[in-house]
């Protein structure tokens, strides 16, 4: 009896913690930094899509050696890499204990809340190790790694297939989110009933516009990394910059690249809103 106590009283202490304004604060924060980042990427891709933006890549590095060129860049890149860290242990919370919400407690929820833990934790190490003098951590080329992990994996037994199922998960995932944005399921985690109306209509529009130009970004990454399994090609797979840039390749010119970017930009601006408005 004694244990069984014991364990229960510690899983309500562990389950408190996890609901605790702290671990808020870190979700909301975490929100922030991916905002800054998403703002920065397409700023990079308009700037791309009317000049070579001397050398300058559209993805993460990019915003990062952006930041780290602004005064007090070191301050402001420790910052965010926190703040990721933030966003990491608060989707951990979500997989141990689940989410906000009727549903929450969905296995398939706390099973993308660890992804995403994952996933932001490797974020967050690339933006502190790079803060702390690894310039080659996290600022290096998406491109030339999707390109060197996409070679190795061909040279594997079975790669083609594996890419091909790999890039196939990413279109499926892309077209999940733009669909999402669409059909504005970012309602549930909202707090939509303490914004104004204008507030409301602009988190509505920066949400559907934002989350589907993220949605084709992934979408289109995906393709390509099918085509690369397809003829064997590794180069054929784009990291964030080259798909953004592939984008300028249409009969529509840079303008589609414009609208992707802007749709980023949109994207990083919801994330700020869920910073404010977030269910956490």
């Amino acid at each position: 009896m004694k244990t069984q106590a014991a364990a229960s009283t510690g899983r309500h202490n562990a389950r408190r913690a996890a609901d605790s304004k702290a671990v808020a604060v870190a979700g909301r924060a975490g929100f922030a930094a991916r905002g800054v980042i998403y703002i920065l990427v397409g700023a990079l891709a308009v700037r791309i899509a009317f000049s070579d933006a001397g050398g300058q890549q559209a993805d993460r590095g990019g915003a990062l050696a952006e930041i780290a060129h602004k005064p007090f860049g070191d301050v402001l890149l420790w910052l965010l890499g926190i703040a990721l860290a933030g966003m990491a242990l608060w989707r951990l919370s979500e997989a141990a204990f689940g989410q906000a919400g009727p549903d929450g407690d969905k296995p398939t929820k706390r099973a993308m809340a660890a992804g995403r833990c994952v996933f932001y934790a490797f974020v967050s190490y690339s933006v502190l190790a790079y803060a702390a003098g690894e310039k080659s951590s996290g600022s290096g080329s998406t491109d030339k790694r999707t390109n060197d992990v996409t070679a190795k994996v061909l040279d594997w037994p079975g790669g083609q297939w594996i890419v091909a199922v790999a890039g196939v998960a990413v279109f499926c995932v892309g077209v999940w989110i733009a669909v999402r944005a669409l059909m504005r399921k970012f309602h549930k985690h909202l707090k939509m009933g303490q914004m104004s109306r204008r507030q409301r209509q602009a988190v509505d529009f920066l949400g559907m516009f934002g989350g589907t130009a993220r949605g084709v970004l992934f979408a289109t990454a995906g393709g390509f990394a099918v085509a690369s399994a397809v003829k064997h090609q590794a180069g054929k797979s784009k990291g964030m910059d080259d798909t953004l840039r592939s984008f300028a390749d249409t009969p529509v010119g840079p303008w589609l690249l414009v609208l992707i970017a802007v749709g980023l930009i949109a994207f990083g601006l919801f994330s700020w809103a869920n910073a404010r408005w977030r269910e956490v």
